[in-house]
């Protein structure tokens, strides 16, 4: 097992298995037959999606909880077609799937294991694992080759030494288990995060890790129970994202919908019914580049939205104004201080270049981690920088930086990060006249406002002084005769 799988070590006491059945070269598994866990929580065996006969695939699945779910497919893109298939172990060690023609349906890929018999076992965690009967190591094991669904301590990994990367691949449809077109990975950025793509095209990104969540979930706040944990070595080119149970609920998974959802579900603690913990994208906003370019969309009202940061302006009037966000926004006024030397660094100290900072921000797309050590070397660095566009000093990640066009922006009602954008000087000032003329106009609104109320309260006290000065004088008036008639 890898060493990566520490942070939920503890758990592995759960699933010790000793003296149960197995599949063997002489006691294979045919299509009739299903090999249970120890603990009866997970199934193997042959199943049919669309209620078809004609196609059958090898799979594993919750055996106490209903409806069913499956977590894992062998032979997704080659069912077999005939009642008398088998899963079984070759002479050289290898996991197979027969057809009736006794043809290799499907197998784990390698050719020449050992020469030592081997069985295969369903764990109690749900992973298949393929056995030396000598040495007792795991040959081959249903975790490191995952389909659309992650169980408790399973992950998701990339290493650049080895180019290889771990990745959920989602269903075609919800009764076709072929490949769809969604596929779920972890990148190797510092620090990683997590990729659903469409096809060639980024669909949902998490925004980068920080800790113990990612910071582009706004749902994953401090209250939140993570069931993740990540593990990155920088030196190494590795990272894995290991998926612990949910507190309390040992019955859960993470599974890639065919329309590309990613969902957290655990069971409603009896045995029919699921609820999901978890589910993303959530709004328009979540989808990869809603706004474009130097475009927030602001998941923070009611109706997600788009518009362009300060010092932007829409790149296409006519398409902004129809709905249409994708083309993003561009500068209004360039930077002065790079111009003609956009990949250098500036020799002197000061620029003509500023900075407007932006809250509850989801970090945008193609960051890189600076070594500068504190918020004010973050800030200084990208500004003697002229290819540094925003930074972002975070806590317990440190400096990143956006050498690229700033894309995939969201703007939470809380959560996220500051954000600060690279502006010239005269948008700053710009900024600075707009906030000085609203002050101006609110003070003015103010000062009219008081101006009304004071003239009302003279008004009232003059009628209020006529009418005790008449009060006064009545009594005088009637002494001496007079009368006063309407």
């Amino acid at each position: 097992m890898s060493v990566f799988y520490f942070p939920c070590l503890i758990l592995l006491t759960l699933f010790s298995s000793y003296g149960y059945a197995a599949i063997t070269t002489s006691s294979p598994l045919s299509i009739r037959q299903t090999l249970s866990s120890p603990n009866e929580s997970f199934e193997l065996g042959f199943f049919s999606p669309n209620s078809s006969q004609n196609h059958h695939y090898v799979g594993i699945w919750f055996k106490r909880v209903t409806p069913r779910v499956y977590v894992w497919v062998a032979n997704r893109e080659n069912p077999v077609t005939s009642l008398t298939a088998n899963l079984t172990i070759s002479s050289n060690g290898s996991l197979i799937l027969l057809d009736e023609k006794q043809d290799i349906v499907w197998s784990f890929g390698r050719e020449v294991l050992t020469s030592n018999e081997c069985r295969a076992e369903l764990l109690n965690s749900g992973n298949l694992v393929l056995i030396d009967n000598v040495t007792g190591n795991y040959l081959w094991e249903s975790f490191e080759h995952p389909g659309d669904t992650m169980l408790p301590l399973s992950s998701l990994m990339y290493s650049t030494l080895n180019n290889t990367r771990r990745v959920l691949t989602s269903w075609k449809t919800n009764t076709d288990p072929s490949p769809g077109e969604f596929v779920a990975e972890l990148t190797p950025q510092v620090p990683p995060q997590g990729l659903v793509w469409k096809g060639s095209s980024p669909y949902w990104r998490s925004g980068p890790w920080v800790d113990t969540r990612f910071s582009g979930i706004p749902e994953m706040d401090k209250t939140y129970v993570n069931p993740l944990t990540m593990v990155q070595d920088v030196v190494n080119g590795t990272g894995i994202l290991t998926f612990c149970a949910l507190r309390n609920f040992d019955v859960s998974y993470i599974k890639l919908t065919s329309d590309g959802s990613l969902d957290i579900h655990r069971s409603n603690g009896g045995t029919t019914g699921w609820i999901k913990h978890f589910e993303g994208p959530l709004s328009s906003c979540d989808l990869y580049g809603t706004c474009g370019p130097y475009g927030l969309c602001m998941r923070s009202i009611s109706t997600p939205t788009c518009k362009c940061l300060r010092g932007f302006v829409p790149k296409s009037d006519d398409e902004w104004n129809n709905g249409n966000w994708t083309r993003g926004c561009v500068r209004r006024t360039e930077l002065s201080s790079c111009q003609g030397n956009s990949s250098s660094t500036t020799q002197g100290k000061d620029t003509t270049d500023g900075f407007y900072r932006v809250a509850n921000i989801k970090p945008p797309d193609s960051y890189e981690l600076a070594s500068f050590g504190d918020a004010e070397q973050c800030h200084q660095g990208c500004l003697r920088n002229c290819s540094c566009l925003a930074f972002a000093y975070i806590n317990k990640i440190g400096c990143l930086v956006w050498n690229q066009e700033l894309l995939d922006m969201v703007q939470f009602t809380e959560e996220g990060v500051f954000l600060s954008i690279r502006l010239a000087r005269p948008e700053l000032a710009r900024g600075k006249r707009i906030k000085i003329i609203a002050v101006s106009a609110i003070s003015l609104c103010v000062f009219f406002i008081l101006v009304l109320a004071a003239f009302g309260c003279w008004r009232y006290r003059v009628k209020q002084n006529a009418n005790r000065s008449f009060m006064l004088e009545a009594p005088s008036i009637l002494s001496s005769g007079l009368i006063l008639k309407c």
